[in-house]
C-alpha cells in the first residue's frame, strides 16, 4: 500500500458519517492495547477557537521542551497536519504503516457488526503514533461536541479547555446554548482542571456546574488588552514581557486568554513553563485559514469562518483590518450550516459577493442554492459553481476598485482547496 492508497482507505470511511458515541472506538483501542492510556493530554472543546488554542498551546509546550503531540481537524494544507509532534506533521510512510496496522482491526470489528467511522479511525491512528513516539503531552482537539466525541475516551487530562460556544451542529448537539454547552462539557473529567472564559449566562452555568460536580479546579481566563494591532499582528502584555500574536482578529485575544490560563493550570499541575516559553511559542504560531493573508498585492484574505459566531468575528476583523477597502467576497457554505444568519454578519461589510460550491464535500450546496438563501436575507450574490473560476472572477472584479481586497470564506473545506489555487495563481 502506498500513501495515496492509504488516504483513499481513510476517505472511504467517510461514507459512515459522524456517529457520536464511544463504544466503537473503545473496542478498536482495546484491540490496539489502549495506547491513549500511556499519554497525558490537554483536551480542548468548543464551537469556535479550538484550532487556534490548540496550535498556540502546542507551540508553547514545544518551546518549554516537551515532546508535544497535536491532534486537530479538519486539515487545511494536507492530511499530515491533523497529527503533529513538535510542529512536524506525521510522514506519509508513518500514515501508510498505521493504516496497514489498523485496517485489519476495523475489518475484524465490522465482521462483528461494529462500524468504525473516519474520525474514529484517524483518532486511533493518532493515539498509536503519539504513544509510539513517547510524547510528553498531547494537545487534543475534539471533532464534534465533547461528551460522545471519539477523543473523549481519554482519562482525566492535565486540563480541559472550553472555548467559545455558539450555535453549530444543532441537530446533533441541541438547539439551545445550554444543551450545546452540556455536550462540550463532557470533556471535563473527575478531579481535573478546567480552563474557561466567562461568556453567556446559560453557558457559564453549565460549565461552572460541570466543574463543581466533577471536583475540578476552575481557571477563569481574562482577555489581555491589545497594545497595538495591524496586519503584522497584535501586541499584548504578558507577565514581564510583550508578546506579538500573529493570529489576526480581536477574537484571537479571547483564544490567547485561554492559552494563558491553560499555561497557569499546567504550571499548577507541575509542568515547568516559563514566560519566555510562552512568548516563543505564541509568536511561532502560523495557522492557515484564520484571517490568513495569502497575498499582499493584490490583497487576498482567507478565513474558514463557517457559522454565525465565526462570521461575526470575521466581520469584526474585516472592519478593523480592511477599513476603507472595497471588498469582493467568494463565499461557499455547507448546507447544514445556518447560512442566513452567518452571512448576515458579513454581508454589509463587502461590496460584491460571489457564491460558489464547496468542492468534494457530501454536505455541499450549489452556488444557486446559496444565492437563494442570501437573497432571502436581502443580500445579492452572483452564482459561480466552479470555485476556482469564482476566485478568478473575484480577482478580476476587484481590479475595478482602486483600493481593494478579496475575501474567501464560509468553509474550512472551501478555503483549504482555494488557498492552494490562489498561491499557485499569484505566485
Amino acid at each position: 500500500m502506498n500513501y495515496s492508497e492509504a488516504l483513499e482507505k481513510i476517505d472511504s470511511l467517510l461514507v459512515f458519517g459522524s456517529q457520536p458515541g464511544l463504544e466503537r472506538i473503545s473496542k478498536l483501542l482495546e484491540l490496539m492495547g489502549n495506547p491513549q492510556d500511556k499519554l497525558s493530554f490537554v483536551h480542548v472543546a468548543g464551537t469556535n477557537g479550538k484550532g487556534s488554542v490548540c496550535n498556540m498551546l502546542s507551540r508553547v509546550l514545544t518551546a518549554a521542551g516537551f515532546d508535544t503531540g497535536l491532534f486537530t481537524s479538519p486539515h487545511i494544507t494536507g492530511f499530515g497536519e491533523r497529527m503533529q509532534i513538535n510542529g512536524e506533521p506525521i510522514s506519509p510512510d508513518e500514515v501508510t504503516a498505521l493504516v496497514e496496522e489498523l485496517l485489519p482491526l476495523t475489518e475484524k470489528l465490522r465482521a462483528e457488526g461494529v462500524i468504525i467511522t473516519e474520525f474514529e479511525f484517524v483518532t486511533a491512528m493518532a493515539f498509536r503514533w503519539f504513544a509510539d513516539r513517547e510524547c510528553g503531552v498531547v494537545v487534543l482537539e475534539t471533532g464534534l461536541g465533547g461528551r460522545f466525541d471519539a477523543t473523549n475516551v481519554i482519562k482525566t487530562p492535565l486540563c480541559s479547555v472550553i472555548t467559545s460556544i455558539s450555535f453549530d451542529h444543532t441537530a446533533i448537539l441541541g438547539d439551545t446554548l445550554g444543551k450545546i454547552a452540556f455536550e462540550k462539557c463532557g470533556i471535563i473529567k473527575e478531579g481535573g482542571r478546567t480552563v474557561f472564559e466567562l461568556a453567556q449566562s446559560e453557558v457559564n452555568e453549565c460549565v461552572l456546574a460541570a466543574a463543581k460536580e466533577r471536583n475540578n479546579v476552575l481557571q477563569i481566563a481574562e482577555e489581555p488588552k491589545a497594545l497595538t494591532t495591524s496586519l503584522a499582528g497584535t501586541k499584548v502584555a504578558y507577565e514581564d514581557t510583550t508578546i506579538t500574536l500573529p493570529l489576526l482578529g480581536r477574537h484571537q485575544l479571547k483564544n490567547l486568554a485561554l492559552v494563558f490560563a491553560a499555561v497557569e493550570a499546567l504550571r499548577l499541575s507541575g509542568l515547568v513553563i516559563t514566560t519566555g516559553d510562552v512568548k516563543r511559542g505564541v509568536e511561532a504560531v502560523h495557522l492557515p485559514a484564520r484571517f490568513e493573508v495569502l497575498s499582499e498585492k493584490p490583497l487576498v484574505i482567507a478565513d474558514g469562518a463557517h457559522n454565525p459566531d465565526g462570521m461575526r468575528a470575521l466581520s469584526e476583523a474585516v472592519a478593523e483590518y480592511l477599513k476603507g477597502k472595497r471588498i469582493v467576497c467568494v463565499l461557499g457554505m455547507l448546507k447544514d450550516k445556518d447560512c442566513r444568519e452567518a452571512v448576515a454578519h458579513i454581508g454589509g461589510r463587502v461590496d460584491s459577493m460571489i457564491a460558489t460550491t464547496v468542492p468534494y464535500n457530501p454536505r455541499r450546496q450549489t452556488a444557486q442554492q446559496l444565492c437563494d438563501t442570501l437573497e432571502s436575507a436581502g443580500i445579492t450574490a452572483e452564482p459561480c459553481e466552479d470555485p476556482y473560476r469564482a476566485v478568478d472572477r473575484a480577482l478580476e472584479r476587484a481590479k475595478e476598485y482602486s483600493d481593494h481586497a478579496v475575501l474567501v470564506c464560509g468553509s474550512l473545506y472551501l478555503v483549504s482547496e482555494l488557498r492552494r489555487y490562489i498561491a499557485e495563481k499569484l505566485g
